[in-house]
């Protein structure tokens, strides 16, 4: 496909400044046995914040009662009146940021999501997506189930309902075998505090302790904001029972190898979150040097796209002895506008977050930095911004591999038309930005970034789908179908 001025100019009239970055997936945190718990459990939602900004609940149980708070909104507005926290009894708690990537951003679709069930009370949060929850809806429903949400998480607590085990924990491993996608819950009941991790670990989930009551958070951020000890990840597969009597672990699934997701590295966990091991910005910063190893570049100033793209740019600058500069300012307090979208403010809508800084890139040659392309809109009116403030090249620099392939395990990209690498060249893509040059780093560049020698094709170290199109996974619900028959499962559905 050739590309036209005319595509340039139809996206950049529609542009939405939201609108062309991987949305984050959703952070969960859940504490057993502390007299703080719910603000404790507040505290380390605002370290997830950047996992999703739509809604954040809480779910706190007392000894008797559960107690539910759920907002739209960012954490600090849901809960920074100590009068709601106050309303949040008990010594257990779980909590939830989301981006919705199923399901409306609606009131009864933020979580965490409550039921009272045969034997008490059970309350869930999730990250991920499960890649046949439409279905198992459907047949739900279809057997006189009712339905209170369109998230994909409340299949959960119907098959929980419905399993005829004994033990709870029989009913919920019984319920996640029947399952598929990527996720991490965490889970209260009357009695304890729960947390599961997908087969092959794709969706994060760590374990850590606060005074000596057990701790289960997405990402570390989360436990060092409440000086919290790490403790260990949860491993692939495995269900964390934590009551009064201690820790649990069980292991329902057969062994298989982990495959994290590979964009937490590259873009979701918080710079300085450790996974695995390993600090994410000095991944990064590896992927930066990596690429510029791959791709240098001829320049006066590398310049980051603010903010997932400074520590890739730092790496890439050290690596070419190039001198870093802020050449973009990014306006951190951009809420919802309550400007009337007109054409004339959509084509100004990039300067909402981003502003050039013309003192670094006037007459410079730049390389700017980013982490990712998915539609190209953002990275074209960045270009038209870095030319507009007088810079004489700008050279463009991705620090992980042309995305050509959509995800389904709880990262909202678009449907793979308009995915800008799985529809363009290379070439096709430098004229669409209107870059002197492009380059992406390399799969097997980025697996370096990691430590690897590189992409073994039998055995993938990470989930790198959108990269690969290797799905480690069933796709039950939406292989060969579009966007629109998907969303005419979910109107059948509910």
């Amino acid at each position: 496909m050739e590309p036209q001025m005319s595509q340039i100019r139809d996206c950049e009239a529609a542009f939405d400044p939201n609108a062309d970055r991987l949305r984050e997936e959703c952070g969960v945190f859940g504490i057993f046995g502390h007299a703080d718990a719910a603000a404790l459990t507040a505290l380390g939602l605002h370290a997830l914040q950047h996992r999703g900004q739509e809604a954040a609940g809480i779910v706190s149980f007392d000894g008797k009662r559960f107690h539910s708070e759920r907002r739209l909104g960012l954490v600090g507005d849901a809960f920074s009146d100590a009068g709601v926290i106050d309303k949040l009894k008990g010594t257990q708690a779980i909590g939830h940021v989301r981006y919705s990537t199923t399901g409306e951003t609606i009131l009864r679709n933020v979580q965490p999501l409550f039921s009272e069930l045969h034997g008490g009370g059970f309350a869930v949060a999730h990250n991920g997506n499960l890649t046949n929850a439409l279905t198992l809806r459907r047949n739900l429903v279809r057997d006189g189930a009712i339905y209170q949400s369109t998230s994909d998480t409340e299949v959960l607590l119907h098959l929980v309902a419905r399993s005829r085990k004994t033990r709870f924990i029989d009913r919920l491993v019984e319920a996640i075998r029947q399952i598929e996608g990527a996720y991490a819950f965490v889970g209260i009941t009357n009695k304890k505090l729960i947390g599961v991790r997908d087969p092959l670990g794709i969706r994060p989930l760590v374990l850590g302790e606060l005074d000596g009551c057990p701790i289960l958070a997405s990402e570390t951020c989360a436990l060092d904001i409440i000086g919290a000890k790490f403790v260990r990840e949860v491993e692939n597969g495995e269900v964390i029972v934590i009551s009064e009597q201690g820790i649990e672990s069980h292991k329902p699934f057969p062994p298989a190898a982990e495959r994290p997701c590979i964009f937490e590295y590259i873009y979701f966990a918080r710079p300085d979150s450790v996974v695995k091991g390993q600090s994410i910005y000095e991944r990064r910063k590896a992927m930066g040097a990596q690429l510029a190893a791959e791709a240098p570049a001829d320049a006066d100033v590398i310049v980051p796209v603010p903010d997932s793209g400074v520590p890739a740019a730092l790496g890439f600058a050290q690596a070419s002895n190039i001198p870093f500069e802020l050449g973009i300012i990014r306006n951190h307090y951009v809420g919802r506008t309550f400007i009337e979208p007109t054409q004339k403010v959509r084509e100004l809508g990039v300067r909402l977050k981003h502003s050039a800084n013309r003192s670094v890139v006037a007459g410079k040659r730049i390389v700017l930095v980013d982490d990712s392309i998915v539609r190209g809109t953002t990275s074209f009116k960045i270009v038209k911004m870095m030319r507009e403030a007088g810079a004489r090249e700008v050279h463009f620099r991705i620090s992980s591999p042309p995305i050509t392939h959509p995800d389904y395990y709880g990262i909202d990209t678009p449907d793979r038309e308009k995915l800008l690498a799985a529809t363009h060249t290379l070439e096709q893509m430098r004229q669409f930005v209107g870059a002197d040059s492009l380059a992406f780093l390399s799969v097997d560049g980025l697996y370096r970034a990691m430590g690897h020698s590189g992409r073994d094709p039998a055995q993938p170290a990470f989930t790198d789908h959108c990269f690969t199109g290797d799905y480690p996974t069933s796709l039950t619900d939406v292989v060969g179908e579009s966007a629109k028959q998907k969303l005419s499962l979910l109107a059948e559905a509910g």
